[in-house]
């Protein structure tokens, strides 16, 4: 993982929040990794990793701020490394990996949101099936400013009733 960010530093920057202090240390890896294993256990999040044959993260997957009850949703996010951009790797995984939440996790809705400017993700979202909701300003602080935000989600086809 820290290879995989290391890597693609300045290629994610541009469109992530400021990274933690020891985002790009060892120990902050392995003190994030053990916090995402808590977090899989108390049903918060998922975070999935997309890996080449050879082990080499190529991507992230991370299903995050997961609400059970009436709500049964959570928040999409992703990347994918530099040099994969454009071969439809994200859209396979990401098929595969709302599939899951839906089928597996029982979820209903799944949210997903980009900067208007991210015209890739826009494409994604929209052949995945995701559906604008909104757009709202100043959303969130990323690349030194408060940026606005294209508001999207999916909703589970299965008629589920909540637990």
């Amino acid at each position: 993982m820290l290879d995989y960010f290391v890597r693609n530093r300045e290629h994610l920057e541009p469109w992530s929040p400021p990274a933690p202090a020891n985002f790009y240390t060892l120990d902050g890896w392995r003190a994030r990794l053990s916090e995402n294993r808590q977090e899989l256990r108390d049903d918060c999040s998922l975070r999935l990793f997309l890996c080449s044959d050879g082990g080499e993260v190529l991507g992230s997957i991370n299903f995050t701020r997961i609400a059970r009850g009436p709500f049964q949703a959570c928040c999409l996010g992703y990347s994918v490394d530099a040099r994969r951009e454009g071969q439809g790797l994200m859209h396979s995984a990401l098929e595969r990996a709302c599939a899951y939440v839906f089928e597996e996790l029982s979820l209903h809705r799944i949210e997903a949101n980009y900067r208007p400017e991210n015209t890739r993700s826009a494409r994604l979202l929209q052949r995945l099936g995701f559906v604008a909701q909104g757009f709202s300003r100043d959303y969130l602080y990323i690349d030194g400013a408060w940026r606005d935000h294209v508001l999207t989600a999916l909703t589970n086809p299965a008629q589920l009733t909540p637990v």
